[in-house]
């Protein structure tokens, strides 16, 4: 086991909470920057797990934010106790801040972080504004910084989110450990460009056997579309989120932000890159693994 090395605490996340988590072996961590398909990998794992698709309860919830504060830590953790099944944990935590298990495995996923910077955009304007204030209020009473609101002007908002750069910070914590044999990296670009293929990788990273014949059902429930359709499998999004899934599972596409970033942010962000990733790792992040560049 490698311990937790570092406490990160927002005012969205805490850190400490992991001190309550109980491991089991063949726990499954889902580990993502924010808006980088975390839901979409929470799904393809639920659905590998149960290929009939008879999900025990909401995928989102089956699979929890374990160090995510907007659920009751002692509900959430009584949740994940009782479970008799393979379980799987999301976290939008790098790896310097969670515990490392070798009975564990732990799926990475990423995506350009100009893509990601886009969608968290979408993701703060439809968030619910009693949550958030909520959360805001208990992180300053800690002397935690706010999360930083999405007030429209989305060039002001570039400015807060490129200083933390998630998506940098988050492949830069998990690079070195890419090649250990209880880690695998996906990227958002892959996922799009071949479902199928991507899926068949992360079974035989988790060792789940598919029947041939149901295949083609489980790869259906993780398309954008169907999971749209079916978004009360997926999440309970109307708690979080002002109207529901169509914000929440928005577009689910790439290259948006090039009608949106100046030339003067698209070199902040590619300095950004610069400074806190190595050359691989930065290509990765914007490619994948599956582009022909």
């Amino acid at each position: 086991m490698r311990p937790q090395q570092r406490i990160y605490r927002t005012a969205i996340t805490d850190g400490t909470r992991w001190a309550a988590y109980n491991h089991r072996a063949g726990d499954i961590f889902i580990s993502t920057p924010p808006k980088c398909g975390t839901t979409w990998m929470q799904t393809i794992v639920a659905s590998l797990l149960w290929p009939d698709g008879n999900f025990p309860g909401v995928v989102m919830e089956t699979g929890p934010w374990f160090d995510g504060l907007i659920y009751d830590l002692d509900e959430l953790s009584t949740r994940l106790e009782a479970q008799t099944h393979r379980r799987y944990i999301k976290t939008h935590t790098p790896a310097d801040g969670i515990p490392i298990f070798d009975t564990a495995s732990y799926v990475v996923v990423a995506r350009d972080g100009r893509d990601a910077f886009i969608s968290w955009v979408n993701h703060m304007a439809h968030m619910r504004t009693d949550l958030l204030g909520r959360l805001n209020a208990e992180a300053m009473a800690q002397g935690i910084d706010p999360v930083m609101e999405f007030r429209g002007d989305i060039h002001e908002f570039f400015d807060g989110w490129i200083s933390d750069a998630p998506p940098m910070r988050h492949i830069a914590a998990w690079w070195d450990l890419r090649g250990e044999p209880n880690v695998l990296f996906a990227h958002y670009n892959d996922l799009k460009a071949d479902l199928d293929g991507e899926m068949r990788r992360v079974a035989a990273f988790l060792n789940i056997d598919i029947p041939a014949e149901s295949w083609p059902a489980v790869v259906d429930r993780c398309t954008f579309d169907r999971m749209r359709a079916d978004a009360d499998k997926v999440g309970n999004f109307d708690r979080a989120f002002e109207g529901g899934a169509k914000s929440f599972l928005f577009k689910g596409i790439n290259g948006r932000w090039r009608e949106v970033l100046t030339e003067g942010e698209l070199r902040r962000y590619r300095h950004r890159v610069r400074e806190l990733l190595a050359p691989e790792a930065a290509f990765w992040l914007e490619h994948g693994s599956l582009s022909p560049c």
